[in-house]
């Protein structure tokens, strides 16, 4: 059976190699949908090579641009969120891959869980700040969370067979980032070039942003807190410069599982998107003689305050995750405008935290007023 692929966020890092690896399947993959935020270019070179039933695009100006270019190829093009959540619940749509980076991907997150589709999530925010809703939520409609971030589909990777033995501990590496062994009076003046190198990966601005001030490990275990059932006190972070390990399972009987590969997300996407099968391919293979040492350091979580902030906010729980989550949007988007430091992120998502409303048994539409305040507080500071 081929399988009808939508992609949210087509045009990002996961979205251009998910759609690689679709074109070294066309026998297995079908896309059917695409979407985009504003870059009009790249979406219609997409559109024209895979031919989706639809392509929707954000931005309003883009989208004109996108329809014009796109009026006589038989594509849908269309502009309103309607237009796209009646489509998620289509039967154009058999997977979603959710790669859109932040809060955004929530609402179509969760409108195509209630249509029964299945859903290959790289888009980490959805379980920040709405695990407890959208997991219920899949339960009670029988819909698969198939993980895309490498660390996640390291640890999903490492419990297939194994359903019937409890997990004792998860441990998610991290590079590290750019800035592995700095302390805060090295990172007073740090800019926004020196944060977007990162190491080992290749990725979009916001991640990048993340991985260098450990946020996207923080947000990574919340996420994991949700996809895989467990207890706070069972999530362990771990830094593996090497990012060759890309997370381990350990047992109640003390032995542990990881998941090996060289860093590229094109493997964690082909397994989302085949699983339960592993599909044939020529990517990169790893060679243990070039990676002669794997070393492990604990986070510096005096420097790196995000990863430490992301604990606090998984121990409250309810909508904590929530501000934590909306609050560093905000601050990120600040930091790559040159109007806050590198520092000055973690410290303006601590008083964030400190200062909007909490609820404890949110709803959805208090997580929806949550994200509103928390961006509003924080412009407000900012400003």
């Amino acid at each position: 059976m081929v399988l009808k692929i939508g992609i949210l966020g087509s045009t990002g890092s996961i979205g251009t190699q998910a759609l690689d690896v679709i074109a070294q399947n066309p026998d297995k993959f079908n896309v059917t949908l695409l979407t985009t935020r504003q870059q009009s270019e790249l979406v219609i070179a997409q559109a024209l090579q895979f031919k989706p039933k639809m392509v929707w695009v954000a931005d309003k100006n883009a989208f004109e641009k996108v329809k014009n270019a796109l009026l006589h190829s038989g594509i849908d093009v269309q502009h309103e969120t309607n237009a796209l959540i009646d489509f998620l619940q289509s039967d154009f749509l058999d997977t979603l891959l959710t790669a859109v980076v932040g809060y955004a991907g929530l609402l179509p997150t969760i409108k195509a869980i209630e249509a029964g589709k299945n859903i290959a999530l790289a888009n980490k925010e959805t379980l920040v700040v709405a695990g407890d809703l959208v997991m219920n939520l899949a339960k009670n409609k029988n819909v698969k969370i198939l993980p895309v971030d490498s660390e996640h589909s390291a640890i999903f990777q490492c419990l297939v067979g194994e359903e019937n033995n409890k997990i004792e501990k998860i441990i998610l590496t991290a590079s590290g980032g750019p800035f592995r062994g700095k302390k805060r009076e090295d990172l007073l003046k740090i800019t926004k070039n020196e944060a977007l190198k990162h190491p080992n990966w290749t990725m979009g601005a916001k991640i990048t942003i993340d991985s260098a001030s450990l946020m996207n490990k923080g947000l990574e275990v919340i996420e994991a807190k949700w996809l895989f059932g467990v207890e706070n006190n069972q999530i362990e972070a771990i830094i593996h410069p090497q990012s060759i390990i890309h997370s381990l399972v350990q047992f109640e009987d003390g032995s542990m599982k990881a998941q090996m590969g060289l860093p590229d997300m094109k493997l964690p996407i082909q397994y989302a998107l085949a699983y339960p099968y592993r599909l044939k391919n020529d990517f990169p293979r790893f060679d243990f003689l070039k990676y002669p040492n794997l070393t492990f350091e604990k986070p510096d979580l005096d420097t790196f305050q995000n990863l430490a902030l992301a604990f606090k906010a998984l121990e409250k729980g309810g909508t904590l995750p929530c501000v934590l989550n909306a609050s560093n949007e905000i601050a990120v988007e600040a930091f790559l405008q040159d109007k806050i430091s590198f520092l000055g992120m973690s410290d303006l998502i601590a008083e964030a935290m400190s200062e909007i409303h909490f609820v404890q048994k949110p709803t959805y539409e208090d997580y929806v007023q949550c994200d509103k305040e928390t961006r509003e507080f924080m412009w407000k500071r900012i400003k």
